[in-house]
Parts: structure tokens; sequence; C-alpha cells
């Protein structure tokens, strides 16, 4: 009897295994047409910096702070620039009087050079005066827009929308040219960097319809295109996790996303699902 009941007992245990096994490689298997990829997520950085040196005198926005292209993000200190400005507006101003004095001398003396009263080189000196003068003014007026320019780098503008990464630079630093005092990350393109093993990468094209999953719950499908396939074969990053080995040789690609949100933030691990299609 207590044999019956150990045999029984080990029957079940078999079949509960057997039936756990079917319920997990049903699960994994996917369907025939569909590739899936897994990759992270992409997003590109802009690093926000001033084209001239100075002292930082505004930072507008903090980390996680979210902006609009055009939006003002940070000034320099706009009295040395300024200066500089009307001194060459100032310049300018006097080069423009002396020349309009030094042509009416050469206008007079043109006149009189038909009655002898002047010598010819006495008018050829003031007609080199006055073209001196028209070059001076030409010099003097591209210094006023180059002080004009440096006044208007003294403010930096977001060049898209995006999120404020990181704040480098603090009220009253001292920065050089090129220098970030922002990091900002870019709401739009967003794209998935995945990696396709070979005997599947005929299947792969531009413009390739895809669906992406996060790992989040109630995560809401994303819709993208493949736009860009690496034409370089390379190992299989060690942060990614595929199904085949991970020293297999696959090749990289790009899938950019619809109609990005919030919720795909640099990094985040995703999963990519390419649907085969058959006049391919």
């Amino acid at each position: 009897m207590v044999r019956n009941k150990f045999i029984i007992a080990a029957f079940l245990v078999l079949a509960a295994g057997a039936a756990l096994s079917y319920i997990i490689s049903s699960k994994d298997d996917k369907p025939s047409n569909l590739i899936m990829l897994y990759g992270n997520v992409d997003v590109r950085q802009v690093d926000i910096s001033f084209r001239v040196p100075g002292r930082v005198e505004n930072l507008l926005f903090q980390e996680g702070d979210k902006v609009k292209a055009g939006d003002l993000m940070a000034s320099l200190e706009k009295n040395p620039y300024q200066e500089e400005l009307d001194q060459a507006s100032a310049n300018l101003e006097a080069i423009a009087i002396d020349l309009e004095n030094a042509d009416m001398i050469f206008q007079r003396r043109q006149a009189l050079v038909t009655d002898l009263a002047v010598s010819e080189e006495e008018c050829e000196n003031a007609l080199t005066r006055r073209n001196q003068l028209i070059a001076n003014l030409f010099f003097a007026q591209g210094a006023v827009s180059i002080a004009k320019d440096q006044l208007s780098y003294t403010d930096v503008y977001a060049p898209s929308d995006g999120i404020v990464l990181s704040r480098v630079r603090e009220k009253g630093s001292v920065v050089n040219p090129t220098e970030p005092v922002y990091t900002l990350s870019v709401s739009d393109p967003v794209w998935i960097r995945a990696f396709v093993n070979e005997p599947e990468l005929g299947d792969v094209y531009y413009g390739m319809e895809a669906r992406v999953y996060t790992d989040r719950a109630s995560s809401k499908v994303y819709k993208g295109k493949v736009g860009f396939i690496s034409p370089v074969a390379e190992f299989t990053p060690k942060t990614v996790q595929t199904t085949s080995l991970r020293t297999d040789l696959v090749y990289r690609l790009r899938v950019y996303i619809d109609e990005p949100d919030q919720h795909l933030v640099q990094g985040m691990p995703v999963t990519v699902e390419l649907v085969k299609n058959s006049s391919q």
C-alpha cells in the first residue's frame, strides 16, 4: 500500500514537472514571423556652452528641468562686451565724420585744380586721404559687427526641447569658450540600440516597423522603425541579454521611436519585436 502511494506521488511529481516545462517552453517560444531583439534606449546629449569667455551671471535651470528650443539657459556678465561695442561704435562714428570732411576737401581741390589754384599733388593727396578713410570706415563697421556678435554670445539658448541632465557650473564661475555649463538630453530623436544575429540580418531592412516594450508592468507599446543597420559585425556587448551566446557576431541596429515620451530614459533596457515581411 505504501509502495503504491509512493509510485502515485512520484508520478504526480513527474507530471507536474512536465507540465511546468511545457508552460515555460511555450512561453519562451516566439512566432516564426518575429525577430526578438534586446537593447537599450539611446538619447542624444548636448553640452551647452558659451562662445566667448567670461563670468557666469545667470543660470536659469536646475537638473531635471524641462526646456524648450530657444529658451534662454544662461548668461555671462555683459559689461566688458558692451564697453567694447560702445568703443567700436564711437570709433565708427569718428571715422564717418572724418570721411565726410575729407570728401568735402577733395571736392573743393578737384574744382580748383583746373584753375591752377591748387596743385595736382594736393588734389591727389586729398583723394588718397579720402580713400584711406573709406577703407578705415569698412574696417570700423566690421569691428562693430564683431562686437555685436560677441555681446550676443554672452547668452546661450536651448538648441532643442530636452531635459537638463547636469548643471556643470554655478553663478560667478569664470568659463572659457566651449566649456559646458549644462548637459542637455534632447527629447527627439530617441532610438533603441539593439543587435541582430547574422542569420536574421537578411530579414531586417531600413524602414522596417518595430514594436518596443519596456520592463514596466503597465508599459505601453512604442512603435518605431529601423533607421540604421551597421555594415560591420561586432561581438555582442556584455550588457545586452540575448538568447544566443554572447560571443556571437552581431550587427548593431538603431530603431527610432515614432512618439517618444518621458518614460524612455537613457540606458533603459527594452525588448524589440520586428515583424518579418515575406516579400522582402
